[in-house]
């Protein structure tokens, strides 16, 4: 998979240092390495959020190690305070940050362009178009970095992290190099005066980068001297562009880029020169594209130049092969071809779920009932739980990026004091960016309740561990933080513990929480069914049913529906057991 070969890579390149947070597209990064660390005797982390992951990565740089960040692109806004500083000061062992792009987006809030922020941030990036050439580019970001003394950010996207090939690895472990070790020196202290004498380097670097840039292997250039159209494709976009000319069989000069950032002229120059049209295919923004014009205009080439700028094609959403073949055909003046019309049905519309025996289900539903007469807004987050938006639970009515549940549960409650405002948040997210709301929202009074759904794994993104458990990604520890007693430490009063499958004491909690005046915490404890083995199924006693609904209306578990009208258990029952007490008549028993 792209992301292991992006962790063999680092390896290869002899890594010291790897620290991320998980974030699908991006997580199997860190988790390769993790598993590799011991063997390979280099240090791996899952930090607690993605600036503290880069804050370690670069502490690990300026000592003279080579080191590695790793995160989804909405991470970056995470990573992105220390990432500017960074850019000034500057690094002495490699960095590499691979920032993973969700074009479309699959399962992120945003669709952003890191390119755009290493442009902003004057960083060179590098745009791998397969698994194999993600493995080489990461070889090659280290030793970039240690050129330019900057780091070096890898972005791949969705398909290249998660497309599979054979590549080929290097056997036994790689040679590390000794650490010089840090070296005192004002350099590192970014005052004012600093930064203003760096930036002047940091925009001189912008030129050696791209001068390295013109002879990499990354770019690509053929010249088909039967055609005057040119195509410039970035990244996975090569991919498609390649196999959409042959499905047209349509004939056109490719330049490859896989350094999008700062843009190399000598090969976009060399096919200003050959075509008379040029047709940039690139997803998201239009960061080569805009680098082209400004080529083209200052060496006065009247060549036209399409993409996204000309609505030839989209900023939004993910590119595949079909999608460039009817750009490219409209481009070549053709008419596009017709999909042929299907005869099938279209297939019913699945939407995402919480797994059946799920006891953040069981959490929204206590909460919901225990709000039941009062007017009360729900502001959810980032993680598995988001699905509480979903019918029947109705209990998510906002959700903006990690952490923010708090922070946006206290903001409404200075203009709307009638109202009660309850924050739900993971146990993962909690550490990685709830702690300061929580702290903000004591120090300033706001009356709120926070339900923390701790079940004791980061689920959404693979179950990779975090501060609150007793493993770390190297292996076990005898060390873990207390949510409980964290949100006491912050300085809440009232702060309960409880079980969300035992529904009798877990209300009473939620109750009593949301009549408290000022900041209380519920921690909802249960272990993630997908770490846990099956209970007892259960089924439904038909004479003793009385059809009112209340176990599939009120629950939504993918375990409870009405296949033949009546209420039924299915096959895929985790035997939780919470729908026995939601029963109101105990019709439901074990099998």
């Amino acid at each position: 998979m792209g992301n292991e070969a992006i962790a063999y890579g680092a390896i290869e390149a002899g890594v010291q240092v790897a620290a991320a947070y998980p974030g699908t597209p991006s997580s199997e990064v860190l988790s390769t390495l993790a598993g590799l660390a011991r063997e390979k005797g280099f240090y791996a982390e899952w930090s607690v959020n993605e600036k503290v992951a880069l804050e370690v990565a670069a502490g690990a740089a300026y000592a003279g190690a080579r080191s590695l960040a790793a995160m989804k692109q909405v991470g970056l806004n995470v990573a992105s305070d220390p990432l500017m500083s960074l850019a000034y000061i500057g690094v002495k062992g490699g960095l590499v940050l691979v920032v993973a792009d969700d074009p479309g987006p699959h399962s992120s809030q945003t669709e952003q362009d890191t390119r755009l922020f290493a442009r902003f941030a004057k960083l060179p990036v590098l745009d791998p178009a397969t698994p194999r050439e993600a493995l080489e580019m990461t070889k090659y970001a280290f030793d970039l970095s240690e050129k330019l003394l900057l780091p070096v950010i890898l972005r791949p996207t969705t398909r290249t992290c998660h497309a599979c090939q054979d590549v080929e690895i290097q056997d036994g472990n790689a040679s590390l190099q000794p650490i010089s070790g840090f070296q005192r020196s004002p350099n590192w202290v970014i005052f004012p005066n600093l930064s203003a004498r760096k930036h002047v380097w940091l925009n001189g670097q912008q030129e050696v980068a791209r001068d390295s840039f013109e002879s990499s292997p990354f770019n690509q250039l053929t010249i088909n001297k039967q055609s005057d159209v040119g195509i410039i494709a970035c990244g996975v976009s090569y991919n498609y562009v390649m196999e959409a000319l042959q499905l047209a069989g349509l004939a056109a000069s490719v330049l490859k880029i896989g350094t999008p950032y700062p843009l190399p002229a000598g090969p976009v120059l060399k096919l200003l020169q050959h075509a008379k049209k040029i047709l940039v295919i690139e997803e998201q923004e239009p960061v080569v594209e805009d680098q082209v014009i400004a080529l083209a205009w200052k060496n006065r080439y009247a060549t036209q130049i399409s993409g996204k700028n000309d609505n030839h094609s989209p900023r939004e959403g993910e590119f595949n092969v079909n999608k460039v073949r009817s750009i490219l055909e409209s481009f070549y003046g053709r008419q596009p071809e017709q999909a042929a019309t299907s005869t099938a049905p279209e297939l019913p519309l699945r939407t995402p779920v919480l797994c059946a025996g799920c006891s953040h289900r069981a959490s929204f539903y206590i909460l919901k009932e225990a709000a039941r007469g009062k007017d009360t807004l729900f502001a959810g987050d980032i993680g598995c739980y988001t699905l509480g938006a979903m019918a029947p639970l109705y209990t998510t009515d906002t959700c903006l990026c990690m952490g923010a549940s708090v922070s946006i549960a206290a903001g409404l409650s200075r203009v709307e004091p009638h109202r009660k405002q309850v924050a739900f948040l993971g146990d993962s997210t909690f550490f990685h960016s709830g702690i300061p709301g929580l702290i903000n929202a004591v120090h300033n009074g706001a009356n709120i309740t926070l339900i923390i759904l701790d079940n004791s794994t980061t689920a959404m993104t693979g179950h990779q561990s975090h501060p609150g458990l007793n493993r770390t990604a190297m292996g076990p520890t005898d060390r873990s933080i207390d949510i409980a007693r964290m949100a006491e430490a912050c300085g809440v009063e009232f702060v309960r513990v409880a079980d969300p499958f035992d529904l009798k004491t877990a209300m009473q909690a939620a109750k009593e929480a949301l009549a408290f005046d000022g900041p209380s915490v519920v921690v909802m404890q249960r272990a993630c069914v997908a770490q846990m083995k099956k209970g007892r199924r259960r089924r439904i006693n038909p004479d003793l049913c009385t059809g009112c609904g209340a176990c599939v209306d009120e629950l939504g578990c993918p375990a409870i529906g009405k296949p033949a009208g009546s209420p039924e258990i299915l096959d895929n029952c985790f035997g939780c057991g919470f729908c026995d007490q939601v029963c109101p008549v105990g019709a439901i028993e074990e099998v």
